[in-house]
């Protein structure tokens, strides 16, 4: 690391911290992978895998923000395993926190990967928290913020949180209480470090390095104006200096890691609207663009984000926002075109995972499809309890008579291994390209080991077309974290909503 760049750093650490710090750059160590581990680890997986034993020897936070599948969970469960063998976690324990619906997967990757580390699961209504020492205790972080004494009462040897989005809003009960737990060192996993604004990062930093990056207030004025409003080099340059010591990230696209990787194909499939959908879709601008010339200020934005989930769900079905019964495919365009795809697929005797944002579309999707293929269509989604969850993804991955497999965007599209598929139909497109693609790499992850074909649906001539674009736009400015929802549209004028709102035929 040059002069510059420690010069940058060290204004952000205290004296005592920027003396370990140099210790921690004098000479990045490869560390032996451990000898009890039961799995092999990757090259980057090593890199990644050192790097977290790393700055846990020196007691500095890291965010793992790899791609979506590429290993995340094995390397830290490498480098607590490290710690173990060479008896230095004394008797102290590590607390892993995750979305409900992880914890079977972490369960699962400890037994295969790391047997040798006992753990112990505190969730469910009739938890009871045990009284021997685990290496390990897995639970939620809704179990966290409701039983918080339970935490602070020890001084863990590492916190790890999964999914680290979930304390992306810093002003949350839920992120207050996991910033509270005190450890020795701090971790967070994720794939997407940077879901919407450049405050999401500073709260996930604030957890791993609190203070690092300064104060929430400080940190707005001295980056974020500066980068999102003016898009200002300079300061982007500096935040990705002082940020990468601490910062890991790995993308499917690099040299290293692509080769590991089978090709992933990504479709944009354009559909119509059928008669009645078009008639619908005008129908609603019609009536609600009446409201939207009569209302004003916070009444305004919400009839227009109104709007936008009424003509979204036209575009999916009719009956989704009519909420009709006897639904029929030839009402939809779009269900339609999936039939069409799914012919295909079906042919090919292979595997498809659906996503969509609605519930009620998942559920539409399951009725109609099942009928037409008279075969079962299993549906995840998030009213479920974790043992439906899970008894619907191990059916999905080990039994052969299972190929159709829809799933809401916001219980699907984090964090699960669904790697029997090799077709992902993206139903209904969302303003924000990260939790597209979080939920495709359900799918494109390690393990997968066939070419994986992802299919967009776009319904042309309406606000699809929109979303789409901008969506795109989006993904070159991730980086930058420009804003990344539909909250944009409130602003503009009533003739600017119009026109993009409009249906081109």
């Amino acid at each position: 690391m040059d002069l510059e760049s420690q010069d940058l750093i060290k204004k952000h650490l205290n004296t005592k911290d920027f003396a370990k710090f140099k210790k921690l750059i004098a000479k990045p160590t490869l560390y032996d992978v451990p000898e009890s581990l039961t799995g092999e680890l990757r090259p980057y997986q090593k890199i990644g895998y050192s790097w977290l034993v790393q700055n846990i020897r020196y007691g500095f936070g890291s965010i793992l923000a790899d791609d979506m599948g590429l290993g995340k969970t094995i390397q830290v469960l490498s480098a607590i395993l490290y710690y173990k063998e060479k008896d230095l976690l004394e008797d102290k324990t590590v607390l892993i926190i995750v979305p409900p619906t992880l914890i079977s997967n972490w369960e699962n990757e400890i037994k295969k990967f790391t047997p040798e580390l006992t753990y112990f699961i505190y969730h469910g209504s009739n938890r009871s928290y045990p009284l021997e020492n685990y290496d390990i205790i897995l639970t939620s972080y809704g179990v966290v913020r409701l039983d918080l004494d339970m935490f602070l009462d020890e001084r863990w040897f590492l916190c790890v949180i999964d999914e680290a989005q979930n304390i992306k809003n810093p002003n949350t009960e839920q992120t207050k209480a996991i910033k509270s737990v005190n450890a020795r060192s701090k971790v967070a996993l994720t794939g997407t470090p940077i879901e919407n604004k450049l405050m999401d990062y500073w709260s996930i930093f604030d957890f791993t390095n609190k203070g690092y990056l300064s104060t929430k207030d400080s940190f707005k004025k001295q980056f974020v104006i500066p980068i999102e409003k003016l898009e200002d080099e300079e300061t982007i340059h500096e935040l990705k200096t002082i940020a990468k010591p601490f910062v890991l990230r790995r993308l499917k696209t690099d040299d290293d890691i692509k080769d590991e990787l089978p090709e992933k194909f990504t479709n944009d499939i354009y559909c119509t609207l059928s008669k009645k959908q078009v008639k619908l879709y005008n129908a609603i601008l019609e009536e609600i663009f009446f409201d939207i010339e009569n209302s004003k200020g916070i009444q305004r934005k919400g009839i227009i984000l109104k709007i936008l989930t009424a003509l979204k769900q036209t575009c999916n079905h009719p009956a989704q926002f009519l909420a009709i019964k006897n639904p029929k495919i030839n009402e939809s365009g779009k269900m339609e075109l999936l039939v069409n795809i799914l012919e295909n697929i079906l042919a090919n005797d292979e595997k498809v995972i659906i996503f969509t944002q609605y519930v009620e579309m998942g559920k539409l999707i399951q009725e109609l499809i099942s009928k037409k293929f008279k075969q079962e269509v299993l549906f995840l989604h998030g009213s479920q309890t974790l043992k439906e969850k899970t008894r619907i993804i191990d059916a999905f991955q080990e039994d052969d008579d299972y190929k159709i497999f829809v799933a809401t965007l916001k219980t699907g599209g984090t964090g699960l291994n669904l790697t029997a598929a090799q077709n992902v139909i993206h139903y209904d497109l969302w303003w924000n390209p990260a939790v597209e693609n979080q939920a495709t790499d359900r799918v494109h992850r390690i393990g997968q080991d066939k070419d994986v074909m992802v299919y967009r649906f776009i319904t042309k001539g309406t606000l699809e077309e929109t979303i789409d674009a901008i969506s795109k736009h989006k993904t070159d400015l991730a980086a930058k974290s420009i804003s990344n929802d539909e909250t944009f549209l409130t602003e503009m004028t009533n003739e600017e909503l119009k026109e993009v709102l409009k249906l081109r035929l």
